[in-house]
């Protein structure tokens, strides 16, 4: 696609999905989409779903529109993902992309093999936000339409730290900002600021976190017996291995959480040495080479050894 316009010609009905739990790009770009097509598209009727998103969130306009469950069968024109790197990775509104009569995918992941009929992939733009603004009419993105962007943009690249970011991710951020919303403040809530029992959650991660590999891996984890006793999800876990990831010394960082009895959600980090998303996409998940991340069966001690084993087949081949 060169535009957004090229897929909603003769359109008049539309959905827009992400993939499950999503995070700021997921939230930021269909989001972002929803309020575009809303704006500027007003005889299409757009409906957007997302797996209950985090409250963080609701500095985004039209929040409260997001539709959180199926509604009935339906058969849309159009069905647009964005940010989901394969069709399993579709929470809720699965059904409907199957039976839509045109399918859409915006998204940069890497691993991402193209599963819609029009499939828009660029793996080396910094979120599927960019890219998304890279289909906008850049004189269209008003403020409303500009702060989901932005955060979705802000999450992806680790407030523009990772690798990703390149001069033109910075040149848009800009553009982004003079629509004159309050940046700082959507960066301190919606990615740093901790509740309390989150807070502690993560010291205790920490306090237990353990070195590997001559101290160039750490690893964190939190069983499901332990996120009852704080009375926390996954939707709390967010930055805990971010954190983990800025140890001294240490290359990649794993962090491990049950989400029932022997099967974990597995999120790894790392700083540009080992491709995690090769990792990832070993054990059926995806993401990219900074960060990615998978599910996984058995004991704790299973998707240690699982994993590690992979993190030292790269740093095998780094010595060859």
């Amino acid at each position: 696609m060169e535009n957004i316009a090229e897929i909603l010609e003769g359109v008049k009905t539309m959905g827009i999905g992400g993939h499950i739990r999503p995070d700021g790009d997921c939230v930021g770009s269909c989001m972002a989409l929803y309020l575009y097509v809303k704006t500027y598209y007003p005889e299409i009727q757009a409906d957007v779903y997302l797996d209950n998103p985090k409250p963080v969130f609701g500095h985004i306009d039209c929040m409260d529109e997001i539709k959180t469950e199926l509604d009935g069968d339906k058969e849309y024109d159009l069905f647009v993902t964005c940010d989901v790197s394969a069709r399993d990775r579709l929470a809720i509104a699965g059904p409907y992309f199957d039976t839509a009569k045109r399918t859409a995918c915006i998204d940069h992941h890497i691993s991402n093999s193209g599963f819609a009929q029009v499939n828009h992939i660029r793996g080396e733009v910094s979120s599927a936000c960019e890219v998304l603004y890279g289909l906008f009419d850049p004189e269209k993105v008003v403020r409303t339409i500009a702060v989901p962007i932005y955060t979705g943009m802000v999450h992806d690249t680790g407030v523009f730290q990772y690798s990703s970011t390149s001069p033109e991710t910075m040149r848009i951020a800009g553009e982004l900002m003079k629509t004159g919303f309050n940046f700082s403040k959507i960066i301190d809530e919606s990615f740093y600021q901790k509740t309390y029992v989150q807070n502690q959650v993560m010291g205790r991660v920490l306090a237990e976190s353990i070195l590997l590999l001559d101290g160039k891996c750490i690893i964190g984890y939190l069983k499901k017996r332990d996120m009852e006793f704080y009375g926390v999800d996954g939707k709390d876990l967010d930055g805990i291995v971010s954190q983990l990831r800025l140890t001294a010394g240490v290359e990649v960082a794993m962090f491990i959480y049950e989400v029932e009895t022997q099967s974990f959600k597995v999120s790894l980090r790392s700083n540009g040495n080992v491709d995690v998303s090769k990792i990832a996409v070993y054990f059926g998940g995806g993401g990219h080479m900074r960060a990615a991340g998978c599910d996984l069966q058995g004991s704790v001690y299973d998707v240690i050894n699982n994993v590690t084993e992979q993190i030292c087949k790269q740093f095998q081949e780094q010595e060859v």
